[in-house]
């Protein structure tokens, strides 16, 4: 036996061994029949053997296949191997929706994408701007617009938080905050910088652009969503709600330490609200892979920064990757939630993980693991 044999064989053993040990420890449907398969199982390994897991969903889409796979349970400490259908709060992913509802505002030519946002709020602010320079729709999405990260802006909330009863907090102010709220504390906004100039993350645009979008087309967030993205690619379970008949899918999210967190409050929908399963996830992913879309071409275009480096389109992230590939990305984390999508539009691919547990690492995690699932099919 050749040197270089005897160690393949080692790095195979080791390989199998931990496809065993996650086979033997967590549920999954992941029948490991082909290559796919043991690509799959291989990339998740680490993220789903981190005993502070969960379940985890995760789907891929190349040159027009899917292919799914589930681990762990809807709910800890009982059988409850997730499905297909199986729902989670996507988080972040949420404001590419939102992104991409722009996009129709402007193919429709309700807006231009560049308008002054107070063309569409009723009210004076001349706070929202600076030197002159005001804040731009494409800002509310691509967190430039200078924005608090929440309305209302409670950042002593944050200082010091006991992070087990910190998102508890969160929802009680949310479920208090009307949008009158909202549009009386956005006259206090003082804006310290030219909008488009810092990045500052900020739920608060994006809550903002929804109610923007709902008052151009006098119709509320979750119909916009249903007429304009869910209804035509027949995404039937996402939503910024869940049905009654459909609570037998959703996921409980917990904390690292195994704790029950809350679900995110209505008021965020169009900034981390939305609820989606894997197979529907697939769909917006084959959606967004057809750049002939005018929408879709719209909502990748980059409003900041640039394709070479990094650069942010309506929410999502992107840069060239090898052999001057474009990586498409969002993640989303909520309190109980991370999530994570990505495609690759010059190679037909992408891949969605959807897990129901977040901490600091998770999101980390997740895009690790599909960076792997990645790297792996297109040597194939």
């Amino acid at each position: 036996m050749t040197k270089s044999l005897f160690i393949f064989i080692c790095l195979l053993q080791q390989v199998t061994g931990k496809t065993q040990i996650i086979q033997e420890r967590i549920p999954t449907d992941n029948r490991m029949r082909t290559g796919i398969d043991t690509i799959v199982q291989n990339a998740v390994i680490a993220f789903i053997n981190d005993t502070s897991r969960v379940g985890l969903s995760v789907g891929v889409y190349k040159d027009g296949k899917i292919y799914t796979y589930n681990y762990g349970s809807l709910e800890k400490g009982k059988q409850k191997l997730p499905s297909n259908k199986s729902i989670y709060e996507i988080g972040s992913i949420t404001k590419t929706f939102t992104g991409t509802l722009l996009a129709q505002a402007v193919l429709d030519k309700k807006v231009k994408i560049d308008d002054d946002i107070r063309k569409y709020i009723d009210g004076s602010y001349p706070n929202l701007e600076y030197q002159g320079q005001p804040i731009r729709l494409f800002h509310l999405i691509n967190h430039m617009s200078g924005l608090p990260f929440f309305l209302p802006n409670k950042p002593e909330i944050f200082q010091n938080a006991n992070y087990d009863s910190l998102p508890f907090t969160i929802c009680h102010i949310q479920k208090q905050y009307s949008r009158l709220n909202f549009f009386e504390d956005l006259h206090k906004v003082k804006l310290d910088t030219v909008p488009g100039f810092n990045f500052h993350y900020s739920n608060a645009g994006a809550q903002l652009l929804g109610y923007i979008l709902e008052r151009l087309y006098k119709m509320p967030y979750d119909k916009l969503l249903e007429k304009y993205i869910s209804a035509p690619l027949s995404m039937k379970s996402t939503s910024p709600f869940y049905s009654k008949n459909e609570l037998g899918n959703l996921a409980k999210g917990y904390n690292n330490k195994g704790n029950i967190m809350p679900y995110n409050p209505i008021q965020l929908e169009a900034a981390g609200g939305i609820y989606s399963t894997v197979a529907d996830m697939l769909k917006y992913v084959r959606f967004h892979l057809n750049e002939n879309n005018k929408i879709v071409a719209l909502s990748h275009k980059i409003t900041w920064g640039n394709i070479k480096d990094f650069g942010i389109g309506l929410n999502w992230q992107e840069k060239k990757v090898s052999d001057g590939n474009r990586k498409i990305w969002q993640s989303g984390g909520t309190f109980g939630f991370s999530s994570y999508c990505v495609i690759y539009p010059e190679l037909n691919t992408g891949i969605v993980i959807l897990t129901n547990e977040a901490d600091q690492t998770a999101q980390g995690g997740l895009e690790e693991a599909a960076n792997k699932i990645f790297e792996s099919i297109n040597k194939h």
